[in-house]
């Protein structure tokens, strides 16, 4: 099996290079409004959020941050077959502006800018993410009242467009070999991760210049989202790419990819990482599949059977719906020759006039070893 993985150097807000009703899958994190890091890339977006921080209005950047989000999610609408779903990762921001102390629900912000597009919200996930310092509240010491709480979460926050859910053809290989193990639905399809912690990126002293422009966004929970809400053959899209973690996730998972970004230096930070992608997708697949062999046995334990075998697995597993489950791993990843390979429709002329803005990379899979 084969995967290719596109980034497109350039603003999220025009997604020009991506066809309406490609993609299947949008996985990101925004920049988020009122974090002070994004600052500056919002002031460069529009020059009067700059001049509303100045004055101390916080009020009018928050709503002038989001109408920049907002031309994104237009986007998102276009490119997204009916049934396909958006998985965005948003965090609250707290604040002082002009003095004053506040949280910016950036959640509630987006889930009314995602409703309003005609998307169906369905149940979202909380997952924490502690925060560096240790102290756990914020304001006037140990004495009442003046004093607040620490936000440690953030949300995942998941769209439908249209209101039916994808179909497939009967007995469909390419998903019913994407399926999770039983156990893993009832970890993954909770409404509370506490199983997913923060990280901070791993940049190279190379890349110092970058660092106060990406953020904390585990392996773990663009992999996760994608096994749920996309099958083989599925594309997954990222606008938000960054170091190009949600790609890495499809990468991992057996899905293609598509990606924008607007500094073409993190393309060097995700290059130096594709020699590792062959040993992080076997270890990926091989601790589901010891996970789900230490619950087959806590499972015996507690006196329960099983009716069904995996068939490309010495296990057993719980439902039937299991019994192809395919474990994949990356077997080698090149660089495309050609990033515009098989894009899409446009001309010669203008697939070269922006040739030097794609990046492509192809990705080889094999069945997951497990020696």
């Amino acid at each position: 099996m084969e995967t290719t993985h596109r980034v497109f150097v350039g603003d999220s807000r025009d997604l020009a290079a991506i066809d309406d009703d490609s993609v299947e899958l949008v996985v990101t994190s925004p920049p988020y409004p009122m974090i002070e890091m994004w600052d500056d890339l919002f002031t460069r977006l529009d020059p009067a959020i700059g001049d509303a921080l100045e004055v101390g209005d916080g009020r009018r950047a928050f709503d002038a941050m989001h109408a920049q989000l907002d031309r994104v999610w237009d986007e998102l609408e276009r490119v997204l077959v009916d049934g396909g779903i958006a998985c965005i990762n948003v965090g609250d921001a707290t604040r002082s502006v002009d003095d004053s102390f506040r949280v910016y629900a950036n959640h509630a912000r987006v889930l009314e800018a995602f409703e309003s597009r005609g998307f169906d919200p369905l149940p979202d996930v909380l997952w924490r993410k502690p925060a560096n310092s240790a102290a756990k509240f914020m304001g006037s010491g140990m004495i009442p009242p003046n004093a607040y709480v620490t936000l440690e979460h953030e949300y995942v926050l998941v769209f439908r467009k249209g209101g039916e859910s994808r179909s497939f053809e009967p007995g469909a290989d390419r998903r019913y070999e994407a399926a999770y193990f039983w156990e893993e639905r009832n970890r993954w399809f909770t409404d509370v991760w506490t199983d997913v912690r923060g990280e901070l990126q791993a940049l190279s002293d190379d890349h110092d210049d970058l660092r106060n422009r990406s953020a904390a966004y585990p392996l773990e929970i663009p992999y996760r989202l994608i096994c749920m809400y996309s099958a083989y053959g599925d594309t997954v899209l990222d606008p938000f790419w960054g170091t190009g973690t949600t790609t890495l996730a499809a990468m991992c998972a057996g899905r293609n990819s598509v990606g924008s970004e607007l500094e073409s230096s993190f393309l060097e930070v995700f290059d130096d990482r594709l020699d590792e992608v062959p040993a992080l997708s076997r270890s990926v697949g091989r601790r589901r599949l010891e996970r789900h062999r230490e619950f087959v046995t806590r499972r015996r334990e507690e006196g329960k059977s099983f009716e069904y075998r995996a068939a490309n697995y010495e296990t057993p597993v719980v439902t039937k719906m299991e019994r192809n489950l395919q474990l994949r791993e990356v077997a080698a990843v090149d660089t495309l020759e050609d990033a515009d390979e098989g894009t899409d429709d446009r001309s010669t002329d203008e697939a070269a006039a922006d040739a030097n803005a794609v990046h492509g990379y192809r990705a080889e899979h094999a069945p997951l070893t497990l020696e």
